[in-house]
This record gives C-alpha cells, sequence and structure tokens, in this order.
C-alpha cells in the first residue's frame, strides 16, 4: 500500500497520488499497471513475484528492473521457472540487473512449482486468483500456504496490484477522479 502524498501534476497535467512524483517509471506504473487485472497466469505470476522482490524495498527499486526481472526468470513462465536449479540460482545471484537475495529467487523458484500446482488442479492460475473472497483476510488465509516469502503485506500489495481488492487513489488523482480501481 501507499503512503498518501501531495499530488503531483507531471507533463500530460493529470494529476496522480503523490507517490509517483515526477518519475517516469512511477507514473507509468501508476497508470497502467497498478490495479489492473493480469491477462494471463505469466503476468499474475510477475505480479506475485514483484511483490515479494519488493519486500523491504522501494516500489521503484523493483519497477526500474522489471525488464531484467523478466528476462532472468524466463517472461515469468512458471512451467521454465519451476525447472530452475541451483546453477539458475547462482546465475541470478550474479546478475546485477535483478534483486540480488538469496531467499527470495529461491521462493521464486519455489511459488512457480506452486502455480503449476494449482494450475493442474484448477486449469488456470488466474481463475483461481479471481476465484479469491475479496476480503483481504480471507484471500491471505487461501494464498499464503502456497507461497513462499509472503506475508499480510505483500499479500495485500499483491491483491492491490491485480485489482483484486480496491485501491485507495488520493483525492484528486485522475483515476480517483474515474472512480477506477487500477
Amino acid at each position: 500500500m501507499k503512503s498518501i502524498s501531495p499530488l503531483h501534476k507531471p507533463v500530460d497535467d493529470r494529476s496522480r497520488c503523490g507517490w509517483v512524483k515526477n518519475d517516469p517509471v512511477l507514473i507509468r506504473y501508476h497508470d497502467e499497471s497498478w490495479g489492473v487485472p493480469p491477462n494471463n497466469d505469466d503476468e499474475a505470476f510477475e505480479a506475485l513475484t514483484l511483490e515479494i522482490f519488493q519486500a523491504g524495498l522501494s516500489w521503484r527499486t523493483v519497477l526500474a528492473k522489471r525488464g531484467a526481472f523478466r528476462q532472468a526468470f524466463a517472461g515469468f513462465r512458471a512451467d521454465e521457472v519451476a525447472r530452475f536449479d541451483s546453477s539458475d540460482v547462482e546465475r541470478l545471484l550474479a546478475d546485477a540487473g535483478i534483486i540480488r537475495n538469496r531467499q527470495k529467487i529461491e521462493a521464486t523458484i519455489v511459488n512457480a512449482q506452486a502455480v503449476l500446482d494449482i494450475q493442474q488442479e484448477t486449469g488456470s492460475f488466474l481463475d483461481w486468483l479471481n476465484a479469491l473472497p475479496a476480503a483481504p483476510e480471507a484471500a491471505f488465509a487461501r494464498l499464503r500456504p502456497h507461497f513462499r516469502f509472503f506475508g499480510r503485506t505483500t499479500c495485500d500489495s499483491f491483491l492491490e496490484a491485480i485489482g483484486k481488492i480496491p485501491i485507495q487513489h488520493e483525492p484528486g488523482c485522475w483515476k480517483a477522479d474515474r472512480g477506477s480501481n487500477g
């Protein structure tokens, strides 16, 4: 969840939540991704993974490395990431383009396998997520047993990111003004 700060008006003259400042990376995320439901399982797995890597860091840091994450983690195709082994972990730990945290890297591999298990059980990770209860506490209770490095704050941020729970845009933000979740 983002903290409340003064609104900003970048060059396109639209008011946005203050946390975006005039940062093009944050503006793009705010305008195009935050609260927008994923289109497929890969996008849902990407959102999950990025939220996990964000834990304890600034969201800006993660977003700046998003392209490198996509490349390092096989386009967030869970079937490929689930096959990563110890040599892949070492390769990722040496990749300066991503956040090099062994626990988060290993969690991502385990989480990819969990996504595959969910796909085998239900046919689609995205459909499974869409069927989660809307209440964050109940959704967390369903999600937590499946995923590593996944606490309550990460869960809430993930649910916001994928549009499962409402986003609190700041009053005056162009997205709040149009009644948009994302």
